[in-house]
């Protein structure tokens, strides 16, 4: 299966959950392109069977300003091709922000649900306050996301 991914960093550690899940994914035997910097041309030339997306959350639970490009141009468009396509999200904050915990992941949430895109796998949230290695605390999520996708 194609497997595209987005992501959105501030400092880095979101980025390290999208490579690291590249890697996982791609053990899995998936095809995946990742690419920070991407343009919806981009993701649209590797046409996806299934999106991912790996996000930090900035300010009042706004997404990064890296990702804002992509995420505004799929708004935009609102790619119908991606109706039905199987999705998840993994989301990085930090529940010390309260309501605006992981509210860029919300975000993204709230985008897949609009592009028709199946949430096969509930967002993962991962609290900057309570882990040390987010690429380790998203390895049992991403095994079940995998196994959604192979279901």
């Amino acid at each position: 299966m194609r497997i595209v991914i987005f992501s959105g960093s501030v400092y880095g550690s979101a980025e390290e959950v999208a490579r690291h899940a590249e890697h996982i994914l791609r053990d899995a035997g998936h095809e995946v392109w990742h690419n920070p910097r991407a343009s919806l041309a981009d993701v649209q030339a590797h046409a996806p069977q299934a999106l991912l997306a790996v996000t930090s959350t900035t300010g009042m639970g706004e997404l990064p300003d890296n990702f804002l490009p992509l995420y505004s141009q799929i708004r935009d468009v609102l790619p119908a091709a991606w109706r039905g396509l199987p999705g998840g999200v993994i989301a990085l904050g930090d529940a010390s922000y309260g309501d605006t915990f992981c509210g860029g992941g919300e975000q993204v949430r709230e985008l897949f649900a609009e592009l028709g895109v199946r949430e096969v796998q509930p967002m993962l949230r991962l609290d900057a306050s309570e882990t040390v290695n987010p690429e380790a605390d998203a390895e049992p999520w991403l095994a079940a996301f995998i196994e959604q996708l192979s279901a």
